[in-house]
């Protein structure tokens, strides 16, 4: 299905510079609150967040304040003239949520892995009578299963919002010696951005990188990249936050990084641009011709290992090649990652060949 869409436009918001949503991970207190909703404004953001409901991982730590929150982020969001946003994971919460007036509800990365959950805050959402005006973000499931994301963002159209919007946080790490908290994995949003380029992309480096030295590097590619906005965690005093101090930044830091952001708005192709990608046609047309050449040797191969009765998979060839062809490519300049994705289709795709001509 596509998404017919309306833009996430809010009055007094200029929309031809990206969107940027911050504020702190935890609403702790109403002074913290308003604090922090004050530091926002100053920076030049016009749409407050803050968190209410908290699930951690494991129980014991700051789970959050509750119901009661959601007046101190509505009450700071008016009081400085600022748009108000909170996840939102239950139904229970939506109705909560929507009650105190917030603007702006956002579905988390745990949710949006859990079907169920998610139809549960779409049933909220279309029960609420305001789905025709509520503006939605669905975050990435914790892995990256983008027809995952996918099914999420369709229940909540299907609830008729209509502002409607994904958050990239990148997806869970399961290894100890990442730079990121959660991997950015870029070809996963943007897959997303080619099936539904109407769909309208925020970034949240906050959870990407898991530290404040990350934020403002992470936001730069996710600008190059073409996204719409940017979410970031921020705090009045980040070292003392009950929840993700690392990650958060004060709104001076914040300020500071959205004036040294470097957007590129032209649209327009040159000349040089365009003999450019005409470039990138022609190198493509080679590969295609090349790939042609070596799928054409490898069914070749493929009819004598059926005529001498021999395994279509030579585990031992496969993964010669691979290391000799990796540390090839890594030293013409070729991401290590990407050629190894790239081998290992190639490959898939020589066996598949070579299983269809055995009867």
């Amino acid at each position: 299905m596509n998404f017919d869409l309306h833009p996430l436009e809010f009055a007094g918001i200029d929309r031809t510079a990206p969107l940027v949503i911050a504020g702190p991970c935890s609403a702790e207190s109403r002074v913290q609150v308003m604090a922090a909703a004050e530091g926002v404004a100053d920076a030049g953001v016009k749409i407050f967040r803050a968190g209410v409901w908290k699930p951690r991982t494991r129980p014991g730590c700051f789970e959050g304040i509750g119901e009661p929150a959601l007046e101190w982020i509505a009450e700071a969001a008016t009081a400085n003239g600022l748009y108000s946003a909170t996840e939102v994971a239950t139904s229970a919460h939506v109705d909560a949520a929507v009650a105190a007036g917030i603007n702006v509800l956002w579905i988390g990365a745990r949710t949006s892995a859990n079907p169920f959950a998610v139809q549960d805050v779409a049933d909220a959402i279309r029960r609420s009578g305001q789905a025709g005006t509520m503006t939605v973000l669905v975050k990435n499931p914790v892995n990256p299963d983008l027809d995952l994301w996918i099914g999420a963002l369709q229940r909540i159209y299907n609830a008729g919002v209509r502002r409607l919007g994904g958050i990239h946080r990148g997806f869970t790490n399961y290894g100890d010696r990442s730079l990121y908290r959660n991997e950015p994995l870029w070809r996963v949003p943007i897959e997303l951005h080619r099936r539904y380029p109407a769909l309208p992309l925020i970034c949240d480096p906050s959870h990407m990188g898991g530290r404040r030295n990350l934020i403002e590097p992470i936001a730069t590619q996710a600008y190059g990249i073409g996204f719409d906005g940017l979410m970031i965690e921020t705090h009045c005093q980040p070292d003392c936050a009950l929840s993700d101090k690392e990650q958060q930044i004060t709104p001076e830091e914040l300020k500071e990084i959205l004036e040294r952001l470097v957007i590129n708005k032209c649209s327009q192709t040159s000349e040089s641009l365009d003999d450019m990608r005409r470039r990138i046609d022609e190198a493509d047309e080679e590969l295609m011709e090349v790939l042609s050449r070596r799928l054409a040797i490898a069914r070749e191969i493929g009819r004598y290992k059926c005529d001498h009765a021999m395994a279509v998979v030579q585990p031992s060839r496969y993964n010669d090649l691979m290391q000799r062809r990796v540390q090839q490519a890594v030293d013409m300049g070729i991401g290590e990652e990407c050629i190894r994705t790239v081998l290992a289709a190639i490959h898939e795709e020589s066996v598949r060949q070579q299983l269809s001509l055995r009867c």
